[in-house]
């Protein structure tokens, strides 16, 4: 069982926000899960944009502007449906994400996109990838206990910028 008290205690503390807080939503999904690559990204499903807002490994996923959304049965699944979306191969991957390549030279075959959902709209996306195979239904069900503290993740990421725009 992860230590929520430390996701708290990262969520609380000032300075260095966003970034403290989806470091410990990390090191939560690490104990909970279990991850090699790690995002975040936002989801405006009005105007069917994303952008990612966080990463472990930058230099191949950095923190970026909006993009469209990826427009296959995975966005049927997790922004529409509201539902985990799992690939445990690469061949699986390759059939709704267009950087399956580059997922596969940092070690990684499989992945769980797991809805950020707040007042009924989907917000955003945990993503986690790792080895083929690596999702199971006992994983997938643990990642469930993410939604919540990503949720404050995202609306502490909403709350910093309303405020740098006034």
């Amino acid at each position: 069982m992860p230590d929520y008290q430390k996701f708290v205690a990262a969520l609380e503390e000032g300075g260095g926000q966003p970034d403290r807080a989806f470091a410990a939503l990390e090191a939560m999904t690490r104990e909970l899960v279990g991850v090699k690559l790690f995002t975040v990204m936002t989801s405006d499903t009005r105007r069917k944009e994303s952008e990612r807002v966080y990463s472990n490994m930058p230099d191949a996923y950095p923190v970026s502007g909006t993009k469209p959304y990826n427009e296959t049965h995975w966005s049927e699944i997790t922004l529409k449906n509201k539902q985990t979306f799992v690939a445990n191969t690469i061949g699986d991957i390759a059939k709704v994400f267009d950087d399956h390549e580059l997922i596969l030279s940092l070690g990684c075959e499989s992945v769980i996109n797991v809805p950020i959902i707040v007042d009924g709209a989907v917000i955003g996306t945990i993503n986690c990838l790792h080895d083929e195979g690596y999702y199971t239904e006992e994983r997938v069900r643990a990642a469930e206990g993410l939604k919540l503290p990503a949720a404050a993740c995202m609306m502490l990421l909403e709350r910093i910028r309303e405020e740098s725009r006034t």
